[in-house]
């Protein structure tokens, strides 16, 4: 039976062949028990390079991997291609930092400064949307080439996407193909780690091992490091096993100024900061304030951020645990 194709968009993709990552994750990924503890500074010198397709899992709102990507910024890494899904602002900064030369759009935001980007043609978008994201990456870690879902049939975004609509031969109703998504390198911040990269999260996730297990390359940054005695107690709480990881980063408010679920809120006068930004002055004027005057996460929080701000977040938080 010859499948009939009704339509496709017209965007671009990224896309290996799901033998190609198999043969990537046999040849370069082990299952030996290696502590892979690491500063940020040596994780995204060693696994991201120039060229490279980055995904993160959840928001800048929340768990977000804030001090690795603002590492990414500080080295200069060019030409990434990134998995905006739910992102906010990370985008704008990636942009701003020039790190960024395409992005698979889920949901940008702050607008102003990234629009601009866009309309001068300094960064190239794809429109998908959060669900057709998630379903890419669920194909990349599943190992197939693509996945059929009904998602993006009928609107613009399906356009301007690299989806395909075809006549499903077992309901003669269409139905949308999307690329399966394997990421070269997935940032992913937790709660919990241990040295090894088992890692637990708490609270919302959207596609944190799926992520994991699409990617090439996987860096863990966590709130905690814990003993791995702690993960044998309950394997059930491990969302992502060691095996999928290759870089752990200890990073207490690795997400800031995003909020971590159970250990302290976003920091909504900072985030008011960055999406104020609406020029290259403004912009350059917060990276050299917060990103490239300082060496890494541990300085940036004691110089840029202090210790009134942290303590007065993670009140907040405890807080508002109380009325849950």
């Amino acid at each position: 039976m010859q499948i009939e194709i009704l339509d496709r968009g017209e965007a671009e993709f990224h896309f290996i062949d799901p033998d190609d990552f198999r043969e990537f994750v046999r040849d370069k990924k082990t299952r030996d028990w290696k502590d892979k503890l690491m500063e940020e500074k040596e994780a995204v010198k060693k696994f991201v390079k120039d060229g490279d397709y980055l995904a993160y899992d959840f928001s800048s709102l929340t768990r977000g991997p804030q001090s690795l990507i603002r590492e990414i910024i500080r080295q200069r890494k060019k030409k990434l291609w990134i998995c905006a899904k739910f992102t906010l602002l990370e985008s704008a900064l990636l942009a701003g930092g020039g790190c960024v030369e395409k992005i698979d759009v889920g949901f940008l935001g702050f607008g102003e400064y990234i629009a601009r980007k866009v309309e001068n043609g300094e960064v190239k978008v794809y429109d998908w949307s959060n669900g057709s994201i998630t379903y890419r990456l669920l194909a990349g870690a599943m190992g197939i080439p693509f996945i059929p879902a009904r998602d993006l049939l009928g609107t613009d975004t399906f356009k301007k996407s690299g989806a395909l609509a075809i006549r499903d031969p077992f309901t003669n109703k269409p139905v949308a193909l999307l690329p399966a998504l394997n990421p070269d390198v997935a940032l992913i911040h937790v709660q919990e780690a241990d040295i090894y990269g088992n890692a637990r999260v708490y609270g919302p996730t959207v596609a944190t091992l799926e992520t994991a297990m699409a990617s090439k390359r996987v860096i863990i940054s966590a709130e905690r490091i814990v003993e791995t005695i702690e993960f044998r107690k309950e394997p059930n709480m491990t969302i992502i096993p060691y095996y999928l990881v290759d870089a752990v980063v200890h990073a207490p408010f690795g997400a800031y100024p995003g909020g971590t679920q159970g250990y302290y809120e976003m920091d909504a006068e900072h985030y008011l900061k960055v999406s104020s930004i609406k020029t290259e002055e403004e912009m350059q004027k917060y990276l050299e304030e917060y990103v490239y005057s300082v060496d890494n996460h541990e300085e940036f929080l004691e110089k840029r951020v202090g210790m009134k701000k942290l303590k007065e977040l993670v009140r907040k938080a405890e807080i508002l645990e109380g009325f849950r």
